[in-house]
């Protein structure tokens, strides 16, 4: 019974695969700038209960941003911190709105296709001129789809800070939309107590992840990580769309 605090009733194999991906996924949001978040959303959402995807990602991704943005904060660019946070504010409660309607079907292909999405276009340019509309549209979507780093990222490289503003700034705004989307999520009735222990399994191995990927430079060829991240996302993402589609079609 102790040991389900940490594993969450999964089991051990399935356990230690996540913690093992949640300490990729720090390692390569830190070497690379990003991906580290969608590859863990993938993995989860092939491994975890459908209801649990996006409460639980966001709780690890909280920890991760936590993280980064209490060691890189005295570079924060802070002039819009405030207007994003009202932003995100409003599109968590309109989210929250939604969200407990879906089927677990339905969520699993709605996170493939939005991988998918991510991975073939790029964010809209208008996320590009408002800090608060930014921060509605991808807290809308983080509820439902969970990884909109990219959204937030685009925003952020608008302003063009220099390297280390830019990790503390997008830190900062994805730490707020994470903070919000757990309280929702809470206020909606998902039970965090259960996950509590796997969950800080899952953090403490992000923040090792995230400390080798500080010291470790890498050099090496960066379009073909590209590629080879992105071919893992789409056959998990089109993994996820099969097995919602499947299980609709057997619902039918």
């Amino acid at each position: 019974m102790t040991a389900d605090i940490f594993h969450a009733g999964l089991g051990w194999p399935v356990a230690l695969t996540l913690i093992g991906m949640s300490f990729l996924g720090s390692f390569i949001t830190v070497a690379f700038g990003i991906g580290g978040g969608a590859v863990m959303l993938a993995v989860f959402a092939t491994l975890l209960p459908a209801p649990a995807i996006i409460p639980v990602h966001g709780l690890v991704q909280l920890g991760s941003n936590v993280g980064r943005a209490a060691l890189t904060f005295r570079h924060l660019h802070r002039e819009i911190v405030a207007v994003f946070a009202i932003g995100a504010l409003l599109g968590v409660a309109l989210g929250g709105l939604f969200v407990v309607q879906l089927d677990a079907a339905w969520i699993q292909i709605g996170v493939g296709l939005f991988i998918l999405w991510s991975i073939l276009m790029k964010p809209p340019a208008f996320l590009k001129r408002s800090a608060g509309l930014t921060g509605v549209i991808s807290s809308f979507l983080t509820m439902f789809f969970g990884a909109t780093g990219p959204f937030v990222a685009t925003f952020v490289k608008s302003l063009s800070l220099d390297r280390m503003s830019h990790t503390a700034t997008h830190a900062t705004l994805m730490t707020i939309q994470h903070a919000l989307k757990t309280i929702a999520f809470g206020f909606l009735g998902f039970a965090f107590s259960i996950w509590a222990g796997f969950v800080a399994l899952l953090i403490a191995s992000g923040l090792l992840g995230t400390i080798v990927g500080r010291r470790m430079l890498i050099r090496g060829d960066d379009k073909r990580f590209r590629f080879t991240l992105n071919l893992i996302l789409a056959l998990l993402a089109l993994r996820l769309v099969y097995a919602g589609g499947s299980a609709l079609a057997a619902g039918g």
